[in-house]
């Protein structure tokens, strides 16, 4: 299936942006070390979709920036269309490494497993089932969400090229 070869809307979900309906859409993103959740409840065919960059707002500026800002409020967009949690199937995807380091020297936490890390520990708090993810490594991915239906299709997206530190950038005009 080509999910570019479709009559459906397409939605690009931006970084810091959520998005919560019962239409049929195609809504793609694409992440690197920043996560999308995907609520989907079959029976309203309702489905919601973030892209968060960040593990905690810390109560900081735009909610969907966060990962746990962005869970709770398509936890509440779910709660007040009458969804429990224990109807909402959960899918997660991102949360890649994707900058080079130095393997021989010790370091913190990356973002994209903090990420990862604060989505699991929101799932097990609020009782939700992960039903399928497909989380980390060294590549990013761009996700197509079908979110009358609840599938979604995930194209790996792989180191295109370095650039060359010596070579200058084109003046913009």
């Amino acid at each position: 299936m080509n999910p570019l070869q479709s009559d459906l809307p397409k939605i690009f979900l931006k970084p810091a942006e959520a998005y919560v309906g019962d239409q049929p859409v195609i809504v793609t993103t694409t992440l690197g070390s920043c996560v999308s959740v995907i609520f989907f409840h079959q029976r309203l065919h309702l489905g919601g979709i973030c892209h968060a960059l960040l593990p905690v707002a810390n109560g900081q500026g735009n909610r969907f920036k966060y990962v746990d800002g962005s869970f709770s409020w398509m936890l509440e967009q779910f709660h007040f269309r009458g969804v429990k949690p224990g109807q909402i199937q959960v899918k997660l995807f991102g949360g890649a490494d994707l900058l080079e380091y130095d393997k021989g020297h010790s370091r913190a936490v990356t973002i994209g497993q903090q990420n990862i890390a604060k989505a699991l520990e929101l799932l097990e708090t609020h009782g939700l089932n992960l039903k399928a993810s497909n989380l980390g490594g060294a590549i990013g991915r761009k996700i197509f969400f079908y979110a009358h239906c609840g599938k979604v299709l995930v194209k790996n997206i792989g180191k295109v090229c370095w650039l060359n530190h010596n070579l200058k950038e084109t003046p913009r005009k």
